[in-house]
């Protein structure tokens, strides 16, 4: 159906006689499964198929959305009319081709996921009874397809495998909440979690004082992407454009600390992805080697003003909304030491594991409540810290890296090892 829809409403735009026409469709299927306080709570599932189109009629964009069935020549006409509010603007399609990519992942049943809830929490309530978990499993396929009315065609279907877990612990009027999950097109590492979990609940077992004032801190891959969103952001093009990017004037200079390797790779597992929301093909880029700023990233406007070769960044953030330059699976070259052997070599030092709030803006400046975080002291963990804040400034602390870990996770599409900081203010 989603084929035959996106060419029929291409076909009736052209008729109703836009100069150029684009449907980006996205489907999808899941049957998620959901526990909540220590029980199986509900087994459902959804569909969804969502259609956008994009056409240009003397020059003005116009785009137009609808979910679920559709009829071609009311969407169309929408977007006819909401393109004579728009500025004319320049149409730059990429290349006609086909881009047809086999699916991705494999199946799991509900079955499967009802009995590894289960499992894992009867393991993480055999260490601490008074633990209430609560966790969801989901098996998700989705379709996007893109087609234009210069000959562009781009089709991409996988299957993803999800789960999250949760754990409440409350003792008088001490709550401790821990969290712990997996996106993956291969296999489920549910005991990692659980193990994980149980880890940071021993270490929180014992609430300290916090030592204040400037202090190392390790933040867990956890909480160590909070960094990278802000670094993200000052490589993004259109901030370059603007001049808004702290970075704007940094190309081919050192701007963090050389222990630093960050790049973006559209091959690796489990987000995979081949083309961006414009039909750009996906390409590796070295965004900043040893410190160094190698390469921006931006949609097909920004690169072009840019005089940079597309980088394939042009994406929605949502169905409504036109492809905006976005970062996808931004990578940090890890280090070698594990996370204990990180915290071994500190003599009095912060460990931030969840951080509660947003994190920095562009300016890099952040002070953020610790949700989850421990006191070092000697090379061990001696305990929980609460009610405490660490504040400083992204790119400033960048510079300053004692260490990088060797123990990289996903946290969403970024994937970061643990960093150790040598220098910030710890509030308590």
């Amino acid at each position: 159906m989603g084929d035959h829809l996106a060419q029929e409403l291409i076909d009736t735009a052209l008729r109703s006689g836009v100069d150029e026409a684009e449907v980006y469709q996205s489907s999808s299927f899941s049957r998620p499964v959901t526990f909540e306080s220590n029980r199986l709570k509900q087994l459902e599932s959804s569909e969804s198929m969502g259609t956008a189109l994009r056409i240009w009629q003397k020059d003005r964009p116009g785009l137009a959305v609808a979910y679920g069935a559709v009829e071609p020549q009311t969407l169309v006409d929408k977007a006819i009319a909401l393109s004579s509010l728009n500025k004319p603007e320049s149409i730059d399609f990429c290349y006609p081709r086909s881009d047809i990519n086999p699916t991705i992942g494999e199946e799991m049943a509900v079955e499967t996921f009802i009995e590894m809830g289960k499992t894992a929490i009867a393991q993480l309530r055999a260490v601490y009874p008074d633990l209430i978990c609560h966790g969801g499993f989901e098996c998700e396929s989705e379709k996007t397809l893109l087609i234009n009315s210069r000959g562009l065609y781009c089709l991409v279907e996988d299957i993803s495998l999800s789960y999250y877990l949760e754990t409440e612990w409350v003792r008088g009027d001490d709550f401790l909440g821990i969290y712990d999950g997996e996106y993956t097109q291969g296999k489920l590492q549910i005991d990692a979690s659980v193990a994980s979990i149980l880890q940071r609940l021993a270490w929180a077992e014992k609430n300290v004082t916090a030592t204040a004032g400037k202090v190392p801190v390790l933040f867990t891959s956890n909480a160590a992407s909070m960094l990278w969103s802000t670094v993200a952001s000052a490589l993004n093009g259109k901030r370059i454009l603007e001049s808004s990017s702290p970075w704007s004037q940094s190309l081919d200079k050192l701007v963090i600390s050389p222990k630093i390797n960050l790049y973006q790779d559209p091959t690796a597992k489990p987000y995979i992805c081949h083309f961006d929301d414009e039909g750009t093909p996906t390409r590796s880029l070295s965004l900043i080697r040893e410190g160094y700023i190698q390469e921006f990233y931006g949609d097909r406007r920004v690169c072009k003003e840019l005089d940079m070769r597309p980088t394939g960044n042009g994406f929605r953030p949502s169905l409504g909304r036109y492809p905006t330059s976005d970062l996808i699976n931004m990578i940090v070259a890890p280090g070698e030491k594990t996370l204990e052997e990180m915290i071994v070599q500190l003599d009095n030092g912060i460990v931030v594991d969840q951080i509660l709030g947003g994190g920095a803006d562009l300016s890099g400046d952040f002070s953020v409540n610790i949700e989850l975080g421990y006191q070092v002291k000697n090379g061990e963990i001696v305990g929980r810290v609460k009610d405490t804040m660490i504040a400083g400034n992204v790119y400033e602390a960048l510079k300053n890296v004692a260490e990088i870990g060797g123990d990289r996770r996903w946290q969403g599409s970024c994937l970061t090892p643990s960093i150790l900081i040598e220098s910030l203010s710890v509030i308590g």
